[in-house]
């Protein structure tokens, strides 16, 4: 009888000892959630609480596993954001800025997509959509975000130049070529060498940059000629 107690007293004791064990974990657990969180904030731009270029990349690289079929990058450059900052304003600019914003991550949301902030008016969207819809999903896409919205008394316009990179059109290449190529895609419409729907090809993603930026972004004629 006593053997049988001693071990029923050894089993609560472990018992015990397995519980008191297991609330610095769950404390460290929740506190670890906590940090988890604040360092996610951290990564978002303050202004428009988008995440930004390491967490777009990261988000394609992950996507060309599993989805490389129907995974599609766009990069977009606003139209007119300078002479909204120069007639109304930063508050302006600003509010312009996280109109976009709002528009995208709007339409992000329910779809496997992140949108980012790459600075100032440059965006990127990595999202996974059935091929067959695709562009015409983007184009859609395209007409929403230039649409009016109110600053004050005002009406303001936006444009919206939009590059596609298609990552089944460019088999075998990593994050790092598809972003390139979208950025290229979409120079080109921004610059009327292409129309919009247009997708990069394997030649735009191994355009020529200058360290690590496309040549024709502002500054790298500077960086080029000091190389």
């Amino acid at each position: 009888m006593n053997s049988v107690l001693r071990q029923q007293a050894r089993i609560r004791q472990r018992a015990l000892l397995l519980t008191t064990a297991a609330l610095p974990l769950t404390g460290w657990a929740v506190h670890a959630v906590a940090l988890h969180k604040q360092i996610a904030d951290g990564r978002k731009d303050p202004l428009t609480g988008l995440l930004g270029r390491p967490e777009l990349h990261t988000h394609v690289q992950r996507r060309l596993r599993r989805h490389r079929d129907g995974l599609h990058v766009l990069m977009l450059d606003g139209i007119g954001f300078k002479a909204v900052n120069d007639t109304f304003g930063h508050a302006g600019g600003d509010a312009a800025i996280q109109t976009i914003s709002r528009r995208l991550a709007s339409w992000s949301t329910g779809r496997r997509a992140l949108a980012a902030r790459l600075g100032g008016d440059e965006f990127a969207v990595s999202v996974v959509l059935d091929p067959a819809t695709a562009l015409s999903e983007i184009t859609a896409l395209r007409e929403q975000l230039q649409q009016p919205f109110p600053f004050e008394q005002h009406t303001l316009h936006l444009g919206v130049t939009v590059g596609i990179a298609r990552a089944a059109d460019l088999p075998g290449e990593d994050a790092s070529r598809i972003l390139r190529g979208a950025d290229t895609a979409m120079y080109k419409v921004k610059q009327g060498t292409a129309a919009f729907p247009y997708c990069a090809t394997r030649a735009d993603a191994y355009t020529k940059t200058v360290n690590g930026r496309r040549i024709g972004r502002p500054g790298t004629h500077l960086l080029a000629g000091a190389a």
